[in-house]
């Protein structure tokens, strides 16, 4: 009898050993997951612009390819905006163009290309903007390169763009113009932009590019509220054209400028 009774006080102690040791390890796990959570978030918040829905649609002047019968290009009327440059001046006005219909044989599918009147940059589906000569910055430097810093002053407001990045080769290239420049291979580029007493925001970030990089197009005031407002080229691979909008007026608090509209072309084979 005592045997048995001896046995089942050792079964009672090696349970509640069991017990205790699941207990831990489940508390273990659960402390171990909040960082993670913690950081995924912080992650988002900081390039949270990349993933962001259109205030209103855009539009470039090239030839856009239809799927299943639906072609971006469709899209465009004469209410749309032209953001075009005459004389080293820009102006904004109503979409002057026509199109054209064709074949692209990568995609097996038909085409769509918008020819415009003007030497246009970008057609903007955003209607109540104010047609007429815009003001507008000469653009010195387009590219922006790891450790460079350019800044523009608009109505004695600094804006500073800032780039981060790891640059992994560096070469002389000849550009359209017969010119001769110096193109680098980046990776984890980032790019800040602080206008006068706001703090450095982060104003768009590419993890890789292919034979491409960040190209500025525009800086100027296209919404008239007097402060500056910025056209990006962002391809990121040698058969995409990509551009995004950055208008002042559409900023939240604390911010210069909000990202509003970005446009995707790819032209692979």
């Amino acid at each position: 009898m005592k045997k048995l009774v001896v046995g089942i006080v050792l079964i009672s102690i090696l349970l509640s050993c069991k017990d205790s040791k699941e207990v831990k390890i489940e508390k273990t796990v659960g402390v171990s997951e909040k960082p993670i959570v913690k950081d995924s978030v912080q992650k988002v918040e900081e390039v949270s612009d990349g993933d962001l829905k259109n205030d209103f649609d855009i539009l470039l002047p090239r030839s856009y390819r239809s799927y299943e019968g639906e072609n971006p290009a469709a899209s465009l009327t004469k209410a749309w905006i032209d953001l075009y440059e005459q004389n080293g001046e820009y102006y904004l006005g109503k979409a002057d163009y026509k199109t054209e219909k064709g074949f692209d044989e990568c995609s097996g599918d038909s085409l769509i290309s918008i020819i415009p009147k003007n030497k246009s940059i970008i057609f903007m589906d955003y209607p109540s903007l104010k047609l007429g000569k815009i003001q507008s910055l000469k653009i010195n430097k387009d590219k922006i390169w790891p450790t460079e810093k350019v800044t523009y002053t608009f109505n004695n407001i600094n804006y500073t763009l800032r780039a981060e990045g790891k640059v992994l080769s560096s070469e002389i290239v000849s550009t359209d113009d017969n010119k001769e420049e110096v193109f680098k291979k980046v990776e984890s580029y980032k790019l800040y932009l602080t206008a006068g007493n706001t703090s450095e925001k982060l104003l768009l970030t590419e993890q890789s590019f292919n034979d491409t990089f960040v190209v500025l197009l525009f800086v100027g005031d296209i919404d008239g509220d007097g402060k500056l407002d910025f056209v990006f080229s962002a391809n990121r691979d040698y058969e995409e054209e990509r551009v995004i909008l950055f208008l002042s007026s559409k900023a939240k608090s604390g911010e210069a400028m909000k990202r509003v509209s970005e446009v995707a072309v790819q032209f692979d084979c």
